[in-house]
């Protein structure tokens, strides 16, 4: 279903995935065969992407970050984590997902290492930001000394998930965002595009990361 001309507008009338979700289910259903016996870290605790994992991984464990809240506790029943600096235990998990996270986390190549630490040897991230694919990214605002210092008129991005108020963006991404994960240390690094996406045009690129 489409309700207006935008990404977000589109809907999938069974679930309520918008093509975001939907790219992310989709190359997960070609790029990682083996979910149903896999352990899987997503980095939500809610929407369709979350429940398609729910019913389809071996085991899921979801997180929030959930500001001024200590990582590794609960808040209403969810667990709180930073990306930044997980509380789980080294290559515990085979599989780690997310959408639109990234971009708001300030230091991401920090966030990519801890994600690195978490996974199992072979295992992968698979995950969305918001991309260009004919630029490179462009920093928007760094954290420094706990005070967020603007580099460009500041971007915040809505939550379609949830209640909370907008969010900073701390970049843009583009293409680089693969040297990025192999400066983190990943193996293996790619932009992938949905093997079958006929959500009236809209899709999202899925960047894939191996350990």
């Amino acid at each position: 279903m489409r309700l207006a001309d935008d990404e977000v507008a589109v809907r999938c009338l069974r679930c309520g995935a918008t093509p975001i979700a939907m790219s992310v289910a989709s190359v997960l259903r070609t790029r990682f065969p083996a979910l149903s016996t896999a352990t899987v870290h997503e980095l939500s605790a809610r929407g369709p992407l979350h429940r398609f994992l729910r019913r389809q991984a071996k085991s899921l464990v979801c997180s929030q970050f959930v500001e001024g809240a200590s990582p590794g506790s609960m808040v209403a029943g969810v667990r709180v984590e930073d990306v930044q600096r997980l509380t789980f235990a080294s290559c515990l998990f085979d599989l780690c997902t997310s959408t639109e996270v990234f971009e708001h986390v300030p230091d991401d190549r920090q966030a990519f290492r801890e994600v690195l630490r978490v996974l199992k040897p072979g295992g992968m991230m698979v995950f969305t930001v918001p991309i260009a694919l004919d630029a490179n990214t462009f920093e928007r605002a760094r954290l420094v000394d706990g005070e967020v210092v603007h580099l460009a008129t500041p971007e915040h991005h809505r939550d379609p998930a949830s209640m909370h108020a907008p969010v900073l963006a701390y970049r843009n991404y583009g293409i680089d965002i693969v040297a990025r994960l192999s400066e983190a240390g990943f193996s293996q690094a790619e932009i992938a595009q949905p093997p079958d996406a006929p959500w009236f045009g809209f899709q999202r690129p899925v960047i894939v990361a191996a350990k």
